[in-house]
């Protein structure tokens, strides 16, 4: 059976560092090739300059240029012989021995070797071109003759006295001798070129080890899938969700989070210094309980809040924390607890209208018709079904009716009284019965509590209510002022702000479950406040009562009655 193997591809980072390591050394080559080229250039052209000079102090000499006039004018050269040991050798050989050159050549008009390190070659034409010089001009040369290859120079002989050419003198020094200086030369730049290829390696090295604890050991695909799993996570939860990384700064806001917290979009500032609630800020706290769930209020909003340690592995990535918004859900349960609690009234009432048919049947089978006439007179005018509210009359807003109805019969299964004050009048209607539950069934659940709890004999609470009619499209304007006999605000505490702080509380009951205990107040005041108006302490009560008075103001919360309109 033929098996195939699939490679595994290399990672990443490992190919960063191949290719870093290949420019790395390509670069160090090439610049060492450079310098190498360069260097050996410099060093031709000094000795190209050398060979100049020495052949222009040997054309100069007189006696050399006297030798040269002679010689050129007889019929032909001298014998190698002669010329071995004539007076231009001498010269040559000298200037030769003095300054390491290659070369010292002499030659008549024609070429023709009159001095020369190689006795043999006397009397010879030169190999190389001699024209230039013959024609009267300095020439620099690099190439190959018979002593091998050469960086040298060829300089024009004049006659005495005269400016005609009677020779030339060639002088070069070898090129292996160029190669000797370059290869002591070259020593340094490999030793500077393997240095640098080694700090390029390292440096690459510790480029990857960086580059895999800021990407925690994923693939770029594998980063690319992430984020876009983030952002499809994030911004389609209707949870807030904030990340705080390990230096404290907020690498996630989204935008559910700016949401529920009625702020901009925060990534990237300080998690210490954000304007976000203190409560949730202490969830990241190092002695904070990890997963532990908190109420807290936030742009009007009642939230629940927990915090979770970010790890992958064993690495600490910071804090996740989600926001759920829980403010529908207290109004919807505050909604069922007033539902509930009228669903019992009407059972209670329903079995008081029984035994009112049963007494007007017993009237009328006795024959008391006057009796039965004015007791039908009594129940038209009280209605027939009594909410143990005094006063509800002077409430016009059916909403308001029903609501503070619901209100009193559970203050007086507690055995608190609901009253309105005599200051009451609403003629208008209630345009936010959502908002306007929040806040006055705060008020009134925690008046009722204090009543309960104080030491009063008798058990209160007054609720007056009073409409502003607005001005132009505006609407009008809900004043609502409750007070109870409880025994008031603490004293201990620091001012009337104590009792609108998150988790302030009065009650001795046990809270339920979600139910917001120690909220109420914060919510009320960030509601009102969110429409212009404000929930504040009139009176802080004393100890045997009356206990404390509040004062809600609620802008645009109401609107003219139609019959009202029609007047």
């Amino acid at each position: 059976m033929e098996r195939t193997s699939r490679r595994t591809p290399l990672r990443f980072s490992t190919q960063m560092l191949l290719l870093q390591l290949g420019v790395v050394a390509l670069v160090v080559l090439l610049s060492s090739a450079v310098h190498a080229w360069l260097s050996y250039d410099r060093l031709g052209r000094e000795a190209e300059n050398q060979a100049l000079t020495l052949a222009r102090t040997v054309a100069s000499d007189p006696g050399v240029r006297a030798e040269v006039q002679s010689i050129s004018a007889l019929p032909a050269a001298p014998p190698a012989a002669e010329l071995l040991a004539g007076p231009l050798m001498a010269a040559a050989e000298g200037a030769r021995a003095r300054t390491g050159a290659l070369f010292v050549v002499i030659t008549d008009e024609t070429g023709i070797r009159l001095a020369h390190p190689d006795a043999e070659r006397l009397g010879e034409k030169v190999s190389t071109d001699p024209s230039e010089a013959l024609a009267g001009k300095e020439v620099t040369t690099r190439n190959t003759g018979t002593l091998g290859p050469s960086a040298g120079a060829k300089v024009p002989v004049f006659a005495p006295g005269s400016a005609a050419v009677v020779g030339e003198v060639s002088v070069g020094y070898s090129t292996e001798t160029i190669g000797q200086s370059l290869a002591r030369d070259i020593i340094p730049i490999a030793l500077t070129a393997a240095g640098a290829l080694i700090v390029g390696a390292l440096a690459s090295f510790l480029l990857r080890r960086r580059l895999q604890r800021l990407t925690l050991g994923l693939e770029p695909e594998e980063i690319s899938t992430l984020v876009h799993d983030q952002v499809a996570v994030l911004q389609g939860v209707d949870d807030g969700v904030i990340g705080v990384s390990e230096d404290g700064r907020i690498s996630v806001f989204n935008a559910a989070a700016q949401r529920l917290l009625g702020e901009p979009d925060l990534t990237g500032t300080s998690w210490a210094g954000a304007p976000v609630p203190a409560r949730l800020k202490a969830l990241t706290k190092a002695d904070a309980a990890e997963g532990d769930a908190v109420e807290l209020v936030a742009g009007g909003r009642v939230l629940v809040a927990s915090a979770r340690k970010a790890l992958h592995g064993r690495e600490d990535l910071g804090w996740v924390l989600m926001l759920r918004d829980r403010t529908e859900l207290q109004q919807l349960t505050r909604q069922l607890d007033a539902v509930g609690t009228m669903s019992g009234a009407l059972r209670a009432q329903r079995h008081e209208f029984a035994n009112q048919l049963h007494t007007i049947a017993g009237f009328m089978g006795i024959g008391q018709h006057r009796q039965a006439r004015e007791y039908v007179a009594g129940l038209v005018a009280t209605g027939p079904l009594k909410f143990p509210v005094d006063q509800a009359g002077l409430l016009q807003d059916p909403y308001l009716q029903a609501f503070l109805g619901a209100k009193g019969v559970e203050a007086d299964e507690r055995g608190v009284t609901l009253r309105l004050g005599p200051e009451t009048q609403v003629r208008g209607q209630v345009t936010e019965p959502q908002e306007v539950t929040t806040v006055l069934g705060n008020l009134v659940d925690n008046a009722v509590n204090a009543a309960v709890a104080g030491s009063s004999p008798e058990r209160w609470v007054e609720v007056e209510i009073l409409d502003e009619p607005g001005t132009g499209s505006d609407g009008g304007t809900l004043h609502i002022v409750v007070g109870d006999s409880g025994d008031g605000l603490p004293a201990a505490g620091t001012g009337a702000d104590t009792a609108f702080a998150e988790g302030f509380t009065t009650s001795e009951r046990p809270a339920r479950t979600g139910a917001g205990q120690g909220l109420g107040l914060a919510l009320a005041r960030q509601l009102a406040r969110r429409r212009g108006g404000d929930v504040r302490v009139l009176d802080q009560g004393s100890p045997g009562g009356p206990g404390a008075v509040f004062m809600a103001t609620l802008p645009g919360a109401t609107k003219p009655n139609e019959r009202d309109n029609d007047a």
